[in-house]
């Protein structure tokens, strides 16, 4: 019996995880569909490494959390 066709690679998951990394996120977990579609969940905001604000340093930021 054969396995079906290959919906994604470890690769794909891997640069995905990376991407999210460099964009400065923690991963929480990485979800992968029958389909072959990658969800990466990214970790809580709150649980962000401290002064880690993302691209905008806008002051509201602190404020709307």
């Amino acid at each position: 019996m054969s396995r079906g066709p290959q919906t994604f690679r470890q690769r794909d998951v891997c640069a995905a995880i990376k991407a999210a990394r460099a964009a400065g996120r923690d991963v929480a977990r990485v979800e992968v569909g029958k389909d072959g579609r990658i969800i990466v969940i990214l970790a809580n905001s709150k649980e962000q490494r401290p002064g880690d604000r993302g691209c905008s340093g806008n002051e509201w930021d602190s404020i709307l959390e």
